[in-house]
């Protein structure tokens, strides 16, 4: 692995500190060590590598974090961002335990009780728990607001009653956040979130998924499945402001990780034209390749910028950080996309064998588009920003 995981001249930026700059060039290091963990946990069944990841993570302190921070906190999504660009640089699997960890802790943090915070956050920081966020059904994927899985209060107890689907580290989770109808109102206004343990009676993986890339998904079942009233999250009715809340600070880090993906593609690439011969020369030496290397240089520039600007903002509390989460993750995702495609064009035949790192590149990016909002949820939210803007 080359040591361009993090580009110096955007670390440099005024978005980011010296804190930032350490802890980036620190982690992206530590990730060139692991490089052999890295190759092994492609070989590894994905709920084993996913819980070795997090033991690494964990055990080098870069998930402590989690339990730092201060309750309610917005935490530092630069860093995060910065960690999840590194990590998706290295290893796919990385990033995506980096990821769905900070995901499901990060409810916890915002919302949490203190008692919550005690029992689940040291061990999501320390990477012996496991955690999801389940949000996703069949029929209500983007459409939060449409959430059926019900439920119903029994005395001192909910009843959860439905399916989930989708759900990232379903098939291996310790503690699972729930997205539930309790009914206090209609639509978004009866939603509620629980902190559901994953050895809780009625609740079950109904099959895992194989994603194009290997990962442990799985849809869920819950049949009358029992949690006292102290496993809510927040309040009652709360639950689409949980949701929401925390996809608009997660999309930007989809957009790092995007970054990470297509800095490697890029770089790949720039190595695999200098040195494949043809024509006399090599690859590198015919224009309509520099064009294309060029390209690749002005789209990871923009969404470095996007990125950075969007978790800035959100760090320094500002209002309509949402929409700049939205831009950062459509224009990253959908660039990564291009970027990496165009690696697999310039390896040739080469880019095609599978589990070379162009074709892992082109399983792995895909899905980042559709991640935290599609991207053409991203656009829609977009616009509804500008009518907004426009309106005031």
């Amino acid at each position: 692995m080359t040591p361009n995981a993090l580009d110096p001249d955007i670390l440099r930026l005024p978005f980011y500190t010296d804190a930032h700059r350490d802890r980036a060039r620190r982690l992206a290091q530590w990730c060139e060590e692991q490089a052999p963990l890295w190759t092994e946990l492609r070989t590894d069944d994905p709920d084993k590598a996913v819980r070795r990841a997090l033991a690494a993570l964990g055990g080098a302190g870069w998930l402590d974090f989690l339990a730092a921070a201060e309750p309610g906190s917005d935490g530092d999504c630069r860093a995060v961002c910065l960690a999840r660009e590194a990590l998706a640089y290295a290893e796919d699997l990385a990033d995506f335990a980096f990821s769905i960890q900070v995901l499901s802790a990060t409810p916890i943090l915002r919302h949490g009780s203190p008692e919550q915070r005690q029992r689940y956050l040291p061990g999501l920081a320390a990477g012996t728990l496991a955690g999801a966020f389940a949000v996703s059904e069949e029929q209500a994927g983007s459409d939060v607001a449409a959430v059926a899985l019900t439920a119903e209060r029994d005395g001192a107890q909910y009843v959860l009653n439905g399916a989930k689907a989708w759900i990232a580290n379903g098939t291996v989770a310790d503690v699972v956040c729930v997205i539930a109808r309790t009914g206090e109102g209609p639509g978004p206004l009866g939603l509620t979130a629980f902190l559901v343990p994953g050895d809780t009676p009625g609740l079950r993986v109904r099959e895992p998924i194989e994603a194009m890339a290997p990962r442990p998904f799985a849809h869920l079942v819950f049949e009358d499945c029992r949690v006292p009233a102290d496993a809510v999250l927040g309040r009652p009715g709360r639950g689409f402001v949980v949701a929401m809340d925390l996809l608009e600070r997660a999309r930007v880090t989809v957009g790092a990780a995007a970054l990470g993906f297509a800095r490697r593609a890029a770089d790949a690439a720039q190595a695999h034209v200098r040195r494949r011969a043809i024509y006399g020369g090599v690859l590198f030496d015919l224009p309509t390749v520099k064009f294309e290397l060029a390209d690749m240089e002005v789209q990871l520039n923009a969404a470095s910028l996007l990125v950075g600007r969007a978790a800035w903002e959100l760090d320094q509390g500002h209002r309509g950080f949402a929409k700049h989460s939205s831009i950062a993750k459509l224009h990253a995702t959908e660039a990564a996309q291009r970027i990496v495609d165009r690696c697999v064009q310039l390896h040739g035949a080469a880019g095609l064998v599978a589990q070379s790192l162009p074709e892992r590149l082109y399983r792995q990016v895909r899905a980042l588009r559709v991640y935290e909002g599609a991207s053409e949820v991203q656009q829609l939210t977009i616009a509804g920003a500008l009518d907004a803007r426009r309106a005031r």
